[in-house]
């Protein structure tokens, strides 16, 4: 039964075969070895062909790195994300060691700051730029052009051996502003060479699950 559907309840379980509840949980729990978990939210089910161009994704990116060891240095990665006055903290960031006999502690439901600001950030293995969008300006292809731009000029400013030499590689998710035709043209006519970044691969893009966590933990209370 559980086999035909793993989401049967134990009293279910215990009137279809007419057993106490108490022996059904022992059947399942030790004869059996389950245990009853939520399934895991993941935000996208990906469909057979965007499967597979994550996949040629990064098998190119390993090969590329396989042949060249400073491959992963010339890579200039970067994204936008709001940044609140204050962010709440997780449970999980307010758990705390207590002893047995003490009550469980007690947190203040906090709700995020209404205060907030767009951050841009751009960097390879370094910091290289960054700029809070101001008050007002909304962030589109336009304004994303401006940041290229900025960004090109910083490079040159700082890493002028990577901008004379071409030597690097732009790595930013597929927004539809970072894929507008004016952004391609502009990165095209400088030579900019982009990394493909497959549909919904924030694990690809490491200012989502590295820096801005990061950066956000010193915002909460």
């Amino acid at each position: 039964m559980l086999l035909q559907n793993c989401h049967l309840l134990l009293r279910r379980l215990a009137d279809e075969v007419n057993i106490g509840k108490d022996t059904v949980r022992k059947i399942v729990v030790e004869d059996l070895q389950k245990q009853k978990i939520c399934s895991r939210f993941v935000p996208h089910s990906l469909t057979p062909e965007q499967k597979d161009r994550r996949t040629a994704a990064c098998q190119d990116l390993i090969a590329t790195a396989d042949s060249d060891p400073d491959f992963f240095k010339k890579i200039v990665t970067g994204n936008e994300t709001w940044c609140f006055a204050y962010n709440p903290t997780t449970k999980r960031q307010s758990t705390a060691w207590v002893r047995e006999t003490l009550p469980r502690p007690k947190k203040l439901q906090f709700q995020q700051s209404r205060v907030k600001t767009m951050l841009v950030i751009f960097f390879n293995w370094q910091r290289i730029h960054k700029e809070f969008v101001p008050e007002g300006e909304t962030i589109n292809a336009v304004y994303y052009k401006g940041v290229m731009e900025r960004l090109r000029n910083r490079i040159q400013r700082v890493r002028s051996g990577m901008c004379e030499s071409g030597d690097w590689f732009l790595l930013h998710d597929n927004n539809l502003f970072h894929n507008a035709t004016i952004i391609k043209q502009f990165l095209a006519q400088r030579k900019v060479t982009v990394l493909d970044y497959p549909p919904y691969s924030s694990d690809l893009a490491p200012a989502d699950y590295f820096l801005f966590p990061k950066v956000k933990s010193h915002l909460n209370l």
